[in-house]
C-alpha cells in the first residue's frame, strides 16, 4: 500500500474523529441548555410557590391571631357578666336581710299585723287563745 492511501485513511479518519467529537461537544451543549432552562423553570416555580407558602402562613398568622383576640374578648365578656352576676347577687342579699329586719321590726311593734299589712281582726282572722300566735280560725 502506497503512503499516500495511509496518510489519507489516518486524515479521514482524524477528520471523522473531530467531526464525531463535534456533534457530542454540540449535543453535550444542547442538553446542557436545556438542563439550565429547565433549571431556571424550576426556580421559577420554587419562587411562586414559595411567594403563595408565605401568603398562605400570614393568613394563618392572622387567624389565629383573630381567633385568641375573640377568645379574649369572649373571656373578658364571661368575667364581666360574672362580676356583674355577683354584684346583683350581693345587693339582692342585702336587700334581702333589709327586709326581714324590717319585717321583725314591724313583728315587734306590731304583732297582730299581717305581712300584707293588714291586722288580723280586718282580714277575718280571729285569735283564740288556746292558739299559737299566728294559728288564728278564720271566721265564716
Amino acid at each position: 500500500m502506497d503512503a499516500w492511501v495511509i496518510v489519507l485513511i489516518v486524515v479521514v479518519a482524524v477528520v471523522l474523529l473531530a467531526l464525531l467529537a463535534l456533534a457530542l461537544a454540540k449535543r453535550s451543549r444542547v442538553a446542557q441548555l436545556r438542563k439550565r432552562e429547565q433549571a431556571r423553570e424550576h426556580l421559577h416555580e420554587a419562587q411562586v410557590r414559595g411567594a403563595r407558602a408565605e401568603s398562605e402562613q400570614a393568613l394563618a398568622e392572622e387567624q389565629a391571631a383573630r381567633a385568641r383576640r375573640e377568645r379574649a374578648e369572649a373571656e373578658e365578656r364571661m368575667a364581666l357578666a360574672e362580676q356583674e352576676a355577683r354584684e346583683r347577687a350581693a345587693r339582692a342579699g342585702q336587700e334581702q336581710s333589709a327586709a326581714d329586719e324590717l319585717r321583725a321590726k314591724a313583728q315587734k311593734l306590731a304583732p297582730d299585723l299581717s305581712a300584707d299589712g293588714r291586722g288580723r281582726r280586718e282580714a277575718g282572722e280571729t285569735s283564740y287563745p288556746d292558739q299559737p300566735e299566728g294559728g288564728g280560725a278564720t271566721r265564716r
